[in-house]
């Protein structure tokens, strides 16, 4: 097993479990996603707590969180051994090198890219996970605990909107690197097929941070505390539009 730990704890090995828990933590954000889109449903919320239901109760699901909670935490322990072992090693000579001229400034800040997505999900684990699973919610009209009132009232929190918000952009620009990253890694960067995969990479970047910041964001400016669209949000939704 000495072979196996000197390879897990060199540069390469690190690197290798961050391509690959990172990447296996993109089909969770694209499931997320998908799942949270349930709250644009005008329904009062009915959608995303049978949706919020059946994740927590599944035994499928809950099996498969113990892959995801690893996942996290081999990939954030990785990262930040990574990055300190870089700092004692380049410290001096990064600034010699001129690394702002030879690489993106996502390559170079992907710590503190990181970090304030940490933050993000420690708090996000405590106001809807923690609550949703240990705490006690009203039930809604089919008996399901209703986080979709939960969730309507963190997005008129302007601090935790500010917060949320914050942390879609890190985490796309986290992707924005990460994404081709962790295929050239693993070694997946054939000349033919890498600039589709990194097309492909800023897309799902983009694509998925927008998403979950358009979240707070809508139910911020264009909803009440219920959830309900507030009468002159057609009006905002208008002159938002003119402005493009």
């Amino acid at each position: 097993m000495n072979w196996f730990t000197k390879t897990v704890s060199s540069s390469i090995g690190r690197k290798l479990i961050m391509s690959a828990t990172g990447l296996f933590l993109c089909t969770f954000l694209v499931v997320h996603l998908v799942g949270n889109l349930q709250l644009f449903k005008n329904d009062d919320g009915v959608a995303f707590n049978t949706y919020s239901h059946f994740m927590g109760t599944n035994p499928v699901i809950r099996t498969i969180e113990w892959g995801l909670v690893l996942g996290f935490g081999f990939h954030i322990y990785e990262g930040l051994a990574l990055w300190f072992k870089n700092r004692s090693a380049r410290a001096v000579r990064y600034e010699q090198w001129h690394a702002e001229k030879n690489s993106e400034w996502t390559s170079r800040n992907m710590a503190l890219l990181g970090t304030i997505l940490l933050i993000f999900l420690l708090v996000h684990l405590y106001n809807f996970f923690w609550k949703a699973r240990f705490g006690e919610l009203s039930p809604d009209i089919n008996h399901n605990d209703d986080l979709y009132s939960l969730v309507v009232s963190s997005f008129h929190v302007w601090w935790y909107v500010l917060l949320y918000v914050s942390a879609q952009a890190s985490l796309g620009y986290h992707l924005w690197h990460g994404f081709r990253s962790g295929f050239q890694t693993l070694g997946l960067n054939h000349r033919k097929y890498m600039p589709l995969i990194k097309n492909f990479g800023y897309a799902f970047a983009v694509l998925v941070s927008a998403g979950f910041a358009a979240m707070p964001i809508y139910f911020f400016i264009f909803t009440n505390e219920k959830g309900a669209l507030l009468t002159d949000a057609p009006a905002v939704l208008h002159q938002l539009a003119s402005n493009f």
